[in-house]
């Protein structure tokens, strides 16, 4: 379970990172995810088909922060980081579905063959997105989050193992 504990929820903003909806909409939602962990795969798996729902209807962003990680399980993450495009939010959602979808399949390759794999089975390029990265990581060393996935609506802050149930709960508790 995610120790909130010290975690600084002031500190999380809506700045930067890969926004998924209407930048208007009444609720955000600030996603950190390294894509190499099976953790987020989950959470983007079971969470998805609601926030779908709520993005189409204009009543949520989705901001998502992918968090390069040292840790060595997750670095091969790191390296499909450097593949997504910032600025292309639907393409950048299938990639995002695609790599956690098949994280078994190039989690266990080299990192130069982590970095053919974006180029062969997504046609990607390398991004000029290293600079928003190292925001992303300065924003989570203030704010104190460690671990991923961590997912915060308003001052509500989670992982991946909060219902479909408990979500809608808070999203709807927000819109109102």
């Amino acid at each position: 379970m995610l120790d909130i504990s010290s975690i600084k929820v002031s500190e999380v903003t809506t700045e930067g990172g890969i926004h998924f909806g209407n930048e208007n909409a009444p609720v955000k939602i600030v996603e950190f995810l390294n894509l190499k962990c099976p953790f987020c795969k989950q959470w983007w798996e079971n969470a998805t088909p609601l926030l779908d729902s709520y993005v189409e209807a204009g009543k949520v962003e989705r901001i998502v922060k992918l968090f390069d990680k040292e840790k060595p399980s997750l670095k091969k993450g790191n390296v499909i980081h450097r593949y997504l495009d910032y600025n292309n939010s639907d393409k950048t959602k299938e990639d995002i579905s695609y790599f956690l979808a098949h994280q078994n399949k190039w989690g266990n390759l080299d990192e130069p063959e982590v970095a053919e794999y974006a180029v062969s089975k997504r046609n990607l390029q390398v991004q000029e997105n290293l600079a928003e990265a190292e925001k992303i990581v300065l924003e989570a060393e203030k704010a104190n989050v460690t671990l991923v996935p961590s997912v915060f609506i308003g001052e509500h802050i989670f992982d991946e193992h909060i219902s479909n149930e408990e979500l809608k709960e808070i999203i709807e508790t927000n819109l109102n």
